[in-house]
């Protein structure tokens, strides 16, 4: 191993382990077959722990959901979630009266602050044929000056996050989509103003690479950062010379250039940086504070405000007809 450069290879599990300033990343990757009348599976829920469905019995998940998949509401406290959309759709509610569905290419990016409640379900709205989901959802720490900040709700359209195609020597290509950071002169749209990301010295990335057959690839320096190269598909590749056989997520040394050979089949990646926020980390469940005794004044608050209140009829619900849209808190409507 090319010690210099690789700091540590892991594994990935359920979710993905990260590093400051990243909690953790959960892969979602579900083959759901044809909707139904409800937007659930058409299918029988038989044999499933219902309301805790997380085997993969036949390669799906109803996860929370007791008629469509997903995660009917539950608070969220000190951090924020970053939702990539790759397949499929969500559908999301929240405590501040917004509500959304998006779908392929889009991002959802939440800022949770000072306390936010929300379901995401996944509407399987395609009744003649599968229904795949595939997502990231990320979360990001915030520093103990912004872990009370007003709650944030922002979708990052599919359209407006860019995406650069460089080519190697052999004219082989490598596909960046820019969530947050910049390669280059490419720019992300802009984060959430009070996400550990919008600052100017933490230097964040949030990056999904796909790599076409034997293209190679360099990842530029970034000094001061920690940043990590998840390779969750394909076969073998290259990084820094080292054949790395298997998924895994690759530690790198940040301050170095770092070459990534593909194998002979397409590969793709998500890759996460950012500055740490080196501060403590307290978390239970849905709340991430810097102390056990904030941890303990979340749930209080939790259970005396409901940080809000619940203005939605059910604990899950869904949007119909819809297709991708947004109504933000301050009642702004996005239609695509």
């Amino acid at each position: 191993m090319k010690a210099d450069v690789i700091l540590s290879l892991k594994p990935l599990g359920f979710p993905w382990e990260c590093s400051d300033p990243f909690l953790f990343c959960a892969y979602h990757n579900d083959k759901y077959p044809a909707g139904n009348e409800s937007l659930g599976p058409d299918a029988s829920l038989a044999g499933r722990n219902i309301g805790q469905d997380f085997e993969g019995k036949d390669g799906w998940r109803m996860y929370h959901g007791n008629v469509v998949p997903g995660f009917p509401q539950h608070p969220h406290r000190g951090f924020e979630t970053v939702t990539i959309m790759r397949h499929g759709y969500i559908d999301h509610s929240d405590s501040l009266g917004a509500a959304a569905r998006f779908g392929p290419g889009d991002v959802q990016w939440i800022t949770a602050g000072k306390g936010i409640v929300h379901s995401e379900m996944f509407p399987l709205l395609n009744r003649n044929a599968p229904n795949p989901v595939e997502l990231f959802q990320i979360w990001l720490n915030l520093p103990g000056s912004n872990k009370m900040v007003e709650p944030h709700f922002a979708m990052l359209w599919s359209d407006s996050v860019p995406r650069l195609d460089v080519q190697d020597e052999a004219g082989r290509h490598t596909e960046i989509m820019v969530v947050a950071g910049r390669i280059g002169e490419v720019k992300a749209p802009p984060p959430p103003p009070k996400s550990w990301a919008a600052r100017s010295d933490t230097n964040v990335a949030i990056w999904t690479i796909k790599m076409a057959p034997e293209a190679r690839w360099t990842l530029a320096a970034a000094g001061g950062t920690s940043r990590t190269l998840y390779f969750f598909r394909g076969g073998a590749i290259r990084v820094a010379g080292h054949e790395v056989p298997r998924h895994a997520a690759i530690q790198l040394r940040p301050d170095v250039d770092v070459t990534v050979e593909n194998g002979n089949g397409e590969s793709e990646f998500l890759l996460l940086q950012g500055q740490p926020i080196n501060e403590p980390v307290a978390q239970y469940g849905p709340f991430v504070m810097n102390s056990r005794a904030e941890i303990q004044q979340a749930f209080s608050d939790y259970q005396r405000t409901g940080f809000g209140g619940w203005p939605w009829s059910s604990d899950d619900p869904v949007h119909g007809a819809e297709g991708r849209y947004a109504r933000h808190a301050d009642g702004r409507v996005d239609r695509l």
